[in-house]
């Protein structure tokens, strides 16, 4: 199987419907894991009505994170490479092309979608400002230059990326990833993609707190023996 899509989702009813659409509608063969993270709003409704042969619904008994939730999709994946689509729509599934392209190409273990906002939008400035701060902090620290490691699309050889002792339980995961490959020897690509940000009041849950104990991950994963 050429692709796994692992989506995290916790309370996206209002989404979740019409980004699934558009992952089904990418036209790459693949499977479809899906991890609700103990949702309150009635998503877990609409994932039980699921039945669909690449499809695989995993319904926590409660909040374990969303790093976990990725994590319980990694070690169930079974295609050729695995990437992470959020299940809300800042980001376009077609962009599954693009990044798949430039693996072959490059023969990057990795290759991460460097996010460029669509339809005049812009992120919150101090999303912005705090997400090249720790692209700077992970190039100085890891000595491989990477613009947008905050990226929710990484694409990683399967293998790879089942190997890596991950061990992060929210949204710390996005930065482990990236630390990991480097401490590994891997090198990292990026491409750009579509990216249509929304904000915190239209539920965006990552708060300032998630990319200080990114911030203090990146040194531990660093320099930990």
């Amino acid at each position: 199987m050429k692709l796994t899509v692992i989506m995290p989702v916790y309370n996206e009813r209002a989404t979740f419907g019409e980004i699934f659409r558009h992952v089904q509608a990418v036209e790459i063969e693949k499977e479809i894991i899906i991890v609700d993270n103990c949702s309150t709003d009635g998503t877990r409704d609409l994932l039980r009505a699921i039945s669909q042969p690449n499809v695989e619904v995993i319904l926590q008994p409660q909040n374990y994170g969303k790093g976990t939730s990725v994590r319980t999709g990694i070690a169930k994946a079974r295609g050729e490479s695995i990437i992470i689509q959020d299940a809300d729509l800042e980001y376009d599934p077609q962009d599954y092309h693009r990044l798949l392209r430039e693996q072959e190409r490059t023969g990057a273990v990795a290759v991460f979608g460097r996010r460029v906002p669509m339809d005049g939008l812009r992120q919150p400035l101090a999303f912005r400002v705090g997400g090249r701060a720790l692209a700077l902090v992970f190039s100085v620290l890891y000595g491989q230059w990477l613009t947008d490691i905050a990226t929710c699309y990484k694409l990683i050889r399967a293998d790879v990326l089942q190997a890596l002792p991950l061990e992060s339980s929210g949204f710390d995961l996005d930065f482990e990833i990236p630390a990991r490959l480097a401490l590994a020897g891997h090198r990292i690509c990026e491409v750009p993609i579509s990216y249509r940000p929304r904000p915190v009041k239209a539920g965006k849950k990552i708060r300032g707190r998630d990319g200080v104990v990114s911030l203090m991950g990146l040194s531990r994963w660093r320099f930990r023996r």
